[in-house]
């Protein structure tokens, strides 16, 4: 009977317990419903829902196209044309023709075995320009390898192009680059490095450096859209956000990461659907569009400085040629599909057609340019053929600024061998 008693108390407290804390959750309820309760998190910025779904990949229809002239190079909002002044629009012309001419020459000079590499730039050449001329020139440039428009544009000589691809005496980098790996500090480029997307968590660190001296001053990068999946890209563009960078991130997607096209390289939109990921501004362009790109990027590099905040812009373009003297395009895409780019949607071509509905050029004018481009071009390669390499001793050189024993040694047992066995090096090619 006793143990029944204290059974029916257990229970009748357990019920008092219940109601009191069923009246507390009453009186919270009262507060906020379980629909109100806002979330505290620290990681997102979010609402509670009631509902199961999964956020599906592609939440709009997609990112659409910046474009300001249709491909006959009529401008479409009268609102959107830069209006940009003729000279200035007779040098991205003459930019990018001449570029155009400028690869047709060295690719042709390395199937004759006179270079030993070579990445043209056909089709891509609205993006060098386009940008370039929206940057002051004083703002930092990471190029890939397909940015040679941009340094020609901010006045990089013919000759000192030439002298890299051959590796003379003339060359800055004294022959220790690969061809096509410029660089010059005179205009801001970083000199391009082979390891992809290196460049691009470099770019950040730049425009960290240059917010912290309040330099008025942004940096650019430019990397493909297969380089955009690289680890190296995420951490920049995540490093770029939160150190609230003046950046902008400058993705020229050409349709293929060498052989592997954008249908096996990625499943989402694009690379500007990545951006709002990280929280960086981001905008899909017409790359083929000379002016759209010159807009969106002067655009973003005025937001960049003044907020410092990053902006990534991702160009729509076609890869014309092969990916370099090392690849045959020929084995993964057709022959059709280039021409039509070549043909029917070419950033010259359309910045050609603007310049003739405005009066400002004709096909006699062309014909004169094409030579004398041509001929440009043909004087500094027949100059950069004639000079010798640079002396051997520079093969040591510019590592140290005193050189170190091992290297020492090295040297001198370089010296030793070429005193004993000079007469099977062709040394005359080199510079005493």
């Amino acid at each position: 009977m006793a143990a029944a008693l204290r059974t029916l108390q257990r229970l009748r407290a357990a019920a008092g317990w219940r109601a009191a804390w069923g009246r507390q959750v009453i009186r919270s309820g009262s507060e906020f419903t379980s629909l109100e309760e806002k979330p505290q998190f620290p990681g997102a910025s979010a609402v509670f829902v009631d509902s199961l779904e999964f956020i599906q990949p592609n939440v709009i229809s997609g990112i659409p196209i910046y474009r300001v002239m249709d491909r006959q190079g009529q401008i479409i909002n009268p609102s959107e044309d830069p209006n940009i002044p003729k000279e200035q629009v007779l040098k991205f012309y003459h930019t990018m023709t001449l570029l155009n001419t400028m690869d047709r020459i060295l690719y042709e000079s390395q199937r004759q075995g006179r270079i030993s590499f070579y990445m043209t730039n056909y089709g891509e050449e609205g993006t060098h320009v386009g940008s370039a001329a929206a940057l002051n020139d004083t703002d930092l440039v990471f190029g890939q390898y397909r940015e040679a428009g941009v340094l020609m544009y901010r006045g990089y000589p013919l000759d000192l192009f030439m002298a890299q691809c051959y590796g003379n005496a003339s060359d800055p980098s004294k022959g220790r680059q690969m061809p096509v790996h410029y660089g010059c500090k005179d205009l801001n480029f970083v000199t391009i490095s082979s390891p992809l997307a290196t460049q691009i968590p470099q770019a950040v660190g730049a425009a960290y450096a240059m917010k912290r001296e309040n330099a008025d001053r942004a940096v650019i990068c430019y990397f493909g859209e297969g380089a955009a999946s690289e680890g190296d890209a995420h951490a920049a563009f995540n490093f770029s956000a939160t150190l609230e960078c003046p950046v902008l991130f400058f993705c020229r997607n050409n349709g293929y990461a060498i052989s592997t096209p954008t249908s096996e390289q990625y499943r989402g939109d694009g690379i500007a659907a990545r951006g709002p990921g990280y929280g960086i501004m981001s905008i899909r362009v017409d790359g083929n569009d000379v002016f759209a790109v010159y807009n969106a990027t002067k655009e973003a590099r005025r937001r960049a400085v003044a907020e410092n905040q990053p902006f990534l812009i991702e160009a729509m373009t076609y890869r014309i040629g092969h990916h370099s003297t090392s690849d045959d395009s020929s084995a993964y895409r057709s022959v059709d599909e280039v021409n039509y780019w070549d043909k029917q949607d070419h950033p010259i071509s359309r910045l050609r057609h603007y310049m003739m509905h405005k009066g400002w050029w004709n096909e006699e004018q062309e014909k004169i340019w094409r030579k004398k481009s041509r001929k440009m071009v043909m004087e500094a390669f027949e100059q950069a053929e004639r000079k010798r390499k640079p002396n051997i001793e520079h093969m040591f050189t510019d590592v140290y600024s005193e050189m170190p024993s091992h290297l020492r040694k090295q040297e001198d047992a370089l010296k030793k061998h070429l005193k004993v066995y000079g007469e099977h090096y062709p040394l005359d090619n080199y510079e005493q």
